[in-house]
């Protein structure tokens, strides 16, 4: 198994939450939803890492969002993909709902906390909202 270091950026606007469908020019978790997310580089920090992705995925820009929590990493077994994925989550609001997405999603939807269980998603990706949630710091 091999070690990936990868951050999670969860948005809400209006007590609505950003989930965004993957493309099939990714390499993983093709057609999942997911949140924002990426690779950590070398010896990146995790916040800068967050905010370049949501720029990247969403165009919003780092004037447009505002960190509610942060939280340490969750370690997420992939057997399928051979990964431990070490996730460093993010949550982020935002004030504007009109984002662009880049080519490594194909469609994006605002929905309430409480329809995870409709969209298939990437592994574990409702409960380490749960957690992130637990920390937010108003």
């Amino acid at each position: 198994m091999i070690d990936k270091k990868i951050v999670t950026c969860f948005i809400e606007h209006n007590d609505k939450l950003l989930i965004l469908r993957r493309s099939n020019k990714v390499g993983t978790y093709r057609g999942k939803w997911a949140s924002v997310s990426g690779h950590i580089e070398g010896g990146e920090d995790e916040h800068s890492r967050a905010l370049i992705e949501i720029e990247e995925e969403t165009k919003l820009k780092r004037t447009d969002v505002k960190l509610l929590a942060k939280s340490k990493p969750i370690i997420i077994s992939d057997k399928e993909n051979s990964y431990f994925w070490k996730v460093y989550p993010f949550l982020f609001k935002t004030y504007r709902s009109d984002i662009k997405i880049d080519w490594e999603h194909i469609e994006y939807k605002w929905i309430s906390p409480t329809e995870f269980d409709k969209f298939d998603t990437v592994p574990m990706l409702y409960e380490v909202y749960k957690k992130i949630r637990k920390n937010i710091q108003y």
